[in-house]
């Protein structure tokens, strides 16, 4: 013979009524925020797979980030590049406008315009941070603003104040890049192949021979020998423009390779977001479907509760 208990009855209603409360809360947690879980101890034995997919995913964050702020960078740099390449372009214009119209009456202007062009591109800024002075990105390279200061400086080395230390950024895993240049490093090959010298240079000859009194001054009419020396300097100025144009386009392709870097990353990070989703992302239909079975069971349980009231033994025994 079984015996029945009134409390053993209560005890086991009210098991089943917070069994099925705790599915309606599971359920309800389910529709609301659309994830199987809110916390990893919810995911059970994937807990560990979705920390090491989260770990990823935040390693690939990174490296896009870091992506984004070389890119902006690189974009700064092309700009800064450009001018100096433009202004150089500049000044072959003016001097061959000077042999073309036999006359000098503006060059020495224009090329201290020029000259102010070049040393404002050295000095570009990008966040507060001056582009080309390597690791001290607080002080300026270029310590000179005028073609004037240029040749009153012992040398073109006295006028530049960037240290030795180009950035590099890290941008993916085991891949760094260097990311920068440094003012002192634009230059280019002499005539005789062999000299290297700073871009400054053929401003600075170009002050002194206009300066000396047995060559100068560059104004109106040149001479022969004047003539014959601004062509022999056509050649050196093609040189810094080359030199100043391959940076340009070294750093383009350094844009261009950050880009498609970049967009490798996007397409790892959209993997891992499916790769979670996956594993944490709830399935609605079915949530909700527990959700209206979940709530037919607690109302199903109370009601147990509820006519238990009726069921005591005690009735019985009156």
């Amino acid at each position: 013979m079984t015996r029945v208990s009134t409390t053993g009855n209560y005890q086991s209603a009210l098991l089943n009524l917070m069994a099925a409360q705790q599915q309606q809360e599971n359920a309800s947690n389910r529709v609301a925020t659309r994830k199987v879980a809110t916390d990893l101890t919810g995911f059970g034995r994937s807990a560990e797979t979705l920390t090491g997919l989260k770990g990823a995913e935040s390693r690939v964050q990174g490296f896009l980030d870091t992506g984004e702020v070389v890119i902006a960078r690189l974009a700064t740099q092309d700009l800064a590049l450009n001018q100096i390449a433009d202004a150089l372009t500049a000044v072959r214009e003016a001097v061959g406008g000077v042999l073309a119209s036999d006359s000098a009456t503006t060059l020495m202007l224009d090329i201290g315009g020029q000259f102010q062009n070049v040393a404002n591109g050295l000095n570009a800024r990008h966040q507060g941070g001056y582009l080309f002075a390597g690791a001290d990105t607080a002080n300026a390279p270029v310590l000179v603003g005028s073609l004037g200061d240029l040749a009153a400086a012992g040398s073109v080395a006295a006028t530049l104040n960037n240290d030795s230390i180009k950035p590099v950024s890290r941008v993916a895993e085991n891949t760094s890049v260097e990311t920068g240049y440094l003012a002192d490093g634009f230059t280019f090959i002499e005539d005789d192949g062999v000299t290297e010298s700073h871009i400054f240079q053929i401003f600075r000859d170009i002050r002194a021979y206009n300066d000396n009194p047995a060559t100068g001054p560059l104004t109106g009419k040149p001479t022969p020998a004047q003539k014959a020396w601004l062509t022999d300097q056509l050649s050196r100025i093609d040189a810094a423009v080359k030199s100043t144009v391959d940076i340009a386009s070294r750093n383009g392709s350094l844009q261009k390779r950050m880009e498609q870097i970049n967009a490798s990353h996007e397409a790892q990070k959209l993997s891992l977001n499916e790769l979670v989703a996956e594993r944490t992302d709830a399935d609605l239909a079915q949530a909700v479907t527990d959700l209206e079975l979940s709530q037919v069971a607690v109302q199903a349980s109370a009601q147990v509760v509820s006519q238990l009231r009726e069921v005591s033994l005690l009735n019985y025994l009156r």
